[in-house]
């Protein structure tokens, strides 16, 4: 990263409506270059190799020209976190008006997920449900929850690992996305998905921008959807970038993950089921995390750009 991107680094803290992922209070760094914003917004815990990509993402969003669009607007799906008060996921699920499609995080509690979901489909019993499991299941385990939950209309990174999704897939007629297995991978063209999932999830940020998240996808040719990592707008827009580059997207995008936060940089209104794209200028006044924090992040980024050499 060239001194003058980085000197436009902005720092800023987003507090969450609900804890999400472990996550009260997100952080993310923004930097303005030529052609914009880019976020770069790794989660904590990550090391310097795993946020690469990210930081990779947030220099293309900010120095290169953008694609071209096949649509204005992306359709999302509502993003449920692993709650269990009905009064906080009626609320939630508000908070996505005219969405069609719910995705559910589950995977630590049996009893609890499949009541979770239970719950969506009382408020919304024409939505299509979609879980997402971050990959904390047995094969087993998976079995058992998908002969209890009723239709869904796809699993997200059931199991860990590419020979469990391969035993799962073999046993089940679910369908299986491919998450983790693909953006935590060192190298994620070395890796073989054939028989292992059916659909490709692909995120912006992690997989290091719109031109490699598409040569991921005419590499492993596998139908892909699209979703956010708990980005604020800057990123979330960059994400429906993506999402409206591809000429046929025929899921719902999980890209309305800024219902989650209570203060963002931009509005991004969810409109009958859909983000439409925009051109904002952020609003950070109020926003900047304290000079500890912002130096902590410099000194990740300068770190990170080592390794994007």
């Amino acid at each position: 990263m060239d001194q003058q991107l980085l000197d436009t680094l902005r720092v800023i803290a987003l507090p969450m409506k609900t804890n999400f992922r472990g996550i009260s209070v997100r952080e993310v760094a923004l930097v303005k270059g030529s052609h914009g914003w880019g976020e770069f917004s790794p989660f904590l815990e990550y090391d310097d190799a795993e946020s690469a990509p990210w930081l990779a993402s947030a220099i293309e969003a900010a120095t290169t020209l953008k694609p071209q669009p096949y649509r204005s607007s992306v359709a999302v799906n509502g993003t449920i976190p692993a709650l269990n008060d009905p009064k906080e996921l009626k609320a939630i699920v508000d908070s996505f008006p005219g969405v069609k499609t719910f995705k559910v995080k589950v995977g630590s509690n049996l009893a609890e997920d499949l009541a979770r979901v239970n719950v969506i489909r009382q408020l919304q019993p024409t939505a299509k449900i979609r879980i997402d499991v971050n990959g904390l299941w047995s094969v087993a385990q998976a079995e058992e929850f998908f002969t209890s939950v009723g239709a869904i209309e796809y699993v997200e990174q059931p199991c860990a690992t590419i020979e469990e999704l391969r035993e799962l897939k073999a046993r089940t007629s679910v369908k299986i996305v491919g998450d983790e297995i693909l953006r935590k991978a060192p190298n994620p063209f070395e890796i073989d998905l054939s028989g292992a999932i059916d659909f490709l999830m692909l995120k912006v940020q992690p997989l290091g921008g719109i031109q490699r998240a598409h040569a991921l996808a005419a590499h492993h040719n596998l139908p892909v959807v699209i979703s956010s990592a708990l980005e604020s707008a800057v990123g979330i827009n960059y994400g429906l970038m993506l999402a409206a580059s591809f000429k046929e997207m025929n899921f719902d995008c999980g890209l309305g993950t800024g219902s989650l936060l209570a203060a963002d940089v931009a509005h991004l209104p969810i409109v009958d089921g859909k983000i439409e794209i925009s051109d904002f200028e952020p609003q950070l006044d109020g926003l900047d995390v304290a000079p500890d924090r912002f130096e902590w992040w410099k000194n990740r980024i300068m770190r990170t750009a080592e390794l994007l050499k």
